[in-house]
């Protein structure tokens, strides 16, 4: 009681003087217990202050940019670090690739590494597709342009209320109101290749990590899940995600981006019969993933064919096994493209699972009329 002992002075009310007098060890309502809220002495934790993340208004948890404000808005403010999120490919694999390089963008523009993992393209030909980020005062302008030259009389007042929900995550207040974090981007344009020559990142091709003379190890992990697994606890171990050598820079995230996984390409065949052979595979590599996850600085997003997988109960496997899972229903080649009540969207976009993070369950979202559609510049989520 020292400190309140000398606040009692010639002006201090009769409050302080009580303080003053009392015991050492006694303990009044004036006195707080934990340590103090600020100062250099207070003793309090506080997340690591890196680039592009800001922690949730609820829990605390460190969060990143989707790469899409209004996807990040769905999901509680961003993707959590450590966590999983799954993008069910919509039937012609139009739609997913674009949500999966926003990420990626986001992580360039915010100087994340990036791991990127693909057996289908060249992870160098991924980056070189990201779409052109739109900053600062040339947002709002491409955004009131790209609207304006697909409205139509009649959804004239329906579009301004959407894009005002569309842009709310810009104008959020708060202690972190004067940082940016997501950004949006113009899908009709490629970025700048000096951002990608100065950002840092890894590519996982699949073609090449194959050897011929190979020999088969006895595992249940297909080939190609094994080296991935390898190659992503490797990175994350020598560049100090995991904490084990501490990162000599400031501290970042490791973004992970893998394309197709499940598909024949990565050697997997759920997709090719209902009675696989390796029914297990893609469930025990998402178990091991998620295991990385939780102890790095790391997010990752995966493209799954759910579509193709005939058997359900690998689907309800993969979903129990991700944090966060979203779906894309195209119309394309559906009887809902031709719909008089669906002729403005491209799609519906479906929340099927929300973490709750530190619990043995998943949430789920209370929107469910969610459609998609892709202008000239921007992807687009709204009401339906």
């Amino acid at each position: 009681m020292a400190a309140a002992a000398t606040s009692c002075g010639p002006r201090a009310g009769a409050s302080g003087c009580v303080v003053a007098a009392a015991g050492k060890d006694s303990v009044t309502s004036f006195q707080r217990r934990g340590p103090k809220a600020s100062g250099p002495d207070g003793g309090c934790r506080r997340l690591a202050s890196i680039a592009g993340t800001r922690p949730s208004v609820r829990n605390g948890q460190l969060l990143v940019s989707t790469g899409l404000p209004a996807l990040d808005q769905l999901l509680g403010g961003g993707l959590a670090v450590g966590t999983l999120l799954l993008i069910e490919e919509d039937k012609y694999n139009i739609y997913s690739p674009l949500l999966f390089k926003y990420f990626l963008a986001e992580g360039i523009i915010n100087g994340h590494t990036l791991l990127v993992a693909s057996a289908k393209e060249d992870p160098a030909e991924i980056l070189q597709e990201l779409p052109a980020p739109l900053l600062n005062d040339n947002c709002k302008k491409e955004v009131d342009e790209d609207v304006c030259s697909h409205k139509t009389p009649e959804s004239n007042i329906k579009m301004k209320i959407a894009w005002r929900y569309q842009l709310l995550p810009k104008m959020e207040v708060g202690p972190i109101s004067s940082s940016i974090f997501g950004h949006y981007y113009d899908a009709s344009k490629r970025i700048p290749q000096e951002l990608i020559e100065a950002s840092k990142w890894h590519g996982f091709f699949l073609p090449e990590k194959i050897s011929s003379t190979l020999s088969v190890e006895s595992c249940s992990l297909t080939h190609g899940y094994r080296r991935l697994l390898h190659f992503i606890q490797n990175i994350i171990c020598e560049e100090g995600f995991d904490g084990s050598n501490p990162q000599k820079k400031e501290k970042n995230v490791l973004r992970i981006g893998i394309q197709n996984l499940g598909s024949p390409l990565w050697g997997d065949d759920i997709c090719c019969t209902e009675n696989c052979n390796n029914s297990q595979s893609l469930t025990k590599f998402l178990y091991v993933l998620r295991g990385l996850l939780r102890t790095s600085l790391s997010v990752c997003i995966i493209t799954v064919p759910t579509h193709l997988i005939q058997n359900k109960a690998v689907i309800a496997r993969v979903t129990n096994l991700s944090d966060t899972v979203v779906g894309l229903e195209s119309f394309i080649g559906s009887e809902r493209e031709t719909n008089p009540l669906y002729q403005e969207y491209h799609g519906l976009i479906h929340i099927r699972q929300i973490p709750r993070l530190n619990n043995l369950i998943g949430d789920v979202s209370d929107v469910k009329d969610l459609a998609f559609k892709l202008r000239r510049k921007l992807f687009t989520i709204e009401l339906d």
